[in-house]
């Protein structure tokens, strides 16, 4: 029963890899669309940690974890015969595959390695495996999902360390360095959560200096690398020795500075310190909240967790994504209610809360986006898309269509200013605009893509040309939920509910006027 139910969530969790919702905009202009402009021809566009002065996200990590797949299948790709560029959505489905075998795998077999007991790794497994968090946010290209992974098999390494017996511990140690490092040039928080379980391997190291000796090493060496990997991608010029000595680019440390400047974060949002305990553990966690505050179960996976918790929390700029390390730790330490009845009815809110926000998150949540820039670069017309109301679209989808088509990213823009910048981007009206499928043998085109629940658009979609622009609707898709669309203080709370909710989805207009 056990393994038969551990199997059905591994497919629950391949089908949600496998949907096309998008969680926020960082899975890929934080990862897949930097590494893809540098293996592929495929135009892209870095986002500002890239682009600044002292650039705070480092390349360093995201070769292993996206560049290694896409050199593989552009060899396979290759070694196949096939002619031309690989299609980029190709590319993105190999990697949501990929992110979910390593959740797949190293996941739960760290969760087999920390947890001794076979009847509580059975609970915790399947707690894990049923998360909602598990299918969707480590199936995405998130650095928060890559740290989820490392902090876990840091925990391991360290226990693997102290229980080790002999007088040899270098191998753990040394593996151990390496990992340390790639987690800190992945996210700088990821030493929080090591800041308790890490005090365990003192009283080792005092008894086996060796052992610390091979740590220390092997992290230096692995920084070096990172060091010279991140010079030189962030380099205009051949890298040198003399360049890598007096000017290196060392990504942790202007990451650090530039969050720990108030006005910085400020750009971001600002929340209360109690965000990530009040509202973004619960927002992950649902029910088994309840069971972290009243059935703990004392362990280093949940000594790690809270240590993260604390640190990340000091920081006023505060996403539920930050805590998803903390997730597999708490949700293999928390004991289920012994009463059945409580049990039942535990159980009954715990696979609720997660096929909810499990379709929600992994379907709905901006889920036309990747389908909708798929079809924009079959649009053999299209030189202007203004997208209204959604989350920045991958450029990299676009398949070298970026290159004829100018990408407008307007989702704050006031209605007013979206009819004009309309007026001044869309093509003059023709006959062959009219007829099916005749405009795309024109050489312009201009293509307004939004979600159906913009009311404002209501004015403008039904009339022919009333207001000087005609709108042709040309694609769909109903599997989109505009989430930061919710106006519940001016429209109330069904109103923006029915409106949301009942008029999901997301459209593409191509957008003429009269001349």
């Amino acid at each position: 029963m056990w393994r038969r139910t551990y199997l059905l969530l591994v497919l629950i969790r391949l089908w949600f890899a496998l949907s096309p919702s998008y969680l926020h905009p960082d899975e890929n202009f934080q990862g897949p669309e930097v590494i893809a402009g540098q293996i592929f021809s495929y135009p892209v566009r870095r986002t500002w940690e890239f682009t600044r002065e002292n650039p705070i996200r480092s390349a360093f990590p995201l070769w292993p974890v996206y560049g290694l797949p896409m050199l593989l299948l552009r060899w396979l790709w290759i070694g196949n015969g096939q002619d031309g560029e690989i299609p980029p959505i190709a590319v993105f489905w190999t990697l949501r595959v990929l992110m979910f075998l390593i959740s797949f795998v190293l996941e739960d077999w760290a969760l087999h390695e920390l947890i001794p007991s076979p009847r509580h790794r059975r609970i915790a497994v399947l707690l894990v495996a049923s998360s909602y968090v598990t299918w969707t946010y480590q199936t995405h290209t998130f650095s928060n999902s890559v740290e989820t992974l490392v902090v876990a098999w840091s925990l391991v390494l360290i226990q693997r360390i102290v229980e080790d017996r002999q007088e040899s511990s270098y191998l753990a140690s040394t593996i151990l360095g390496i990992v340390a490092v790639f987690g800190l040039f992945n996210r700088i928080t990821f030493p929080a959560f090591l800041l308790i379980p890490g005090l365990r391997l003192i009283p080792h190291f005092l008894n086996r200096p060796l052992s610390l000796v091979a740590l220390v090493s092997a992290a230096l060496v692995t920084t070096v690398i990172a060091i010279t990997l991140d010079t030189a991608f962030y380099s205009s010029e051949p890298l040198t020795w003399a360049r890598l000595i007096s000017n290196p680019v060392i990504t942790p440390i202007n990451n650090f500075y530039y969050n720990s400047a108030a006005e910085n974060l400020a750009q971001h949002g600002i929340h209360p310190r109690y965000q990530h305990l009040v509202a973004n553990l619960p927002q992950l966690l649902g029910p088994a909240t309840l069971l972290l505050l009243t059935q703990p179960h004392l362990s280093i996976r949940l000594y790690s967790a809270i240590s993260g918790l604390v640190v990340l929390s000091m920081y006023q700029h505060q996403e539920a994504r930050f805590l998803l390390p903390t997730v597999p730790l708490i949700l293999s330490s928390v004991q289920l209610p012994k009463n059945r009845t409580l049990l039942r009815i535990w159980a009954v809110s715990w696979i609720v809360f997660n096929l909810v926000f499990g379709v929600l998150m992994g379907i709905y949540h901006q889920g036309g986006i990747i389908p909708g820039q798929v079809f924009m670069s079959h649009q053999p017309d299209a030189t202007n898309a203004i997208w209204w109301k959604t989350y920045s679209p991958p450029i990299w989808l676009l398949n070298g269509k970026s290159e004829a088509l100018q990408t407008n990213d307007v989702m704050g823009l006031e209605g007013e200013a979206l009819i004009d910048q309309l007026m001044n981007l869309a093509t003059c009206d023709t006959p062959a605009d009219r007829r099916n499928k005749e405009y795309l043998k024109e050489k312009n085109g201009t293509y307004l893509i939004a979600p159906r629940s913009a009311t404002w658009l209501d004015n403008y979609v039904p009339n022919k040309g009333v207001h000087g622009l005609r709108f042709r609707e040309v694609w769909s898709h109903r599997r989109h939920l505009n989430l930061d669309d919710l106006d519940f203080g001016d429209d109330g709370v069904w109103n923006t509910l029915s409106r949301v909710i009942g008029r999901r989805g997301l459209a593409a207009w191509r957008v003429t006027k009269s001349c």
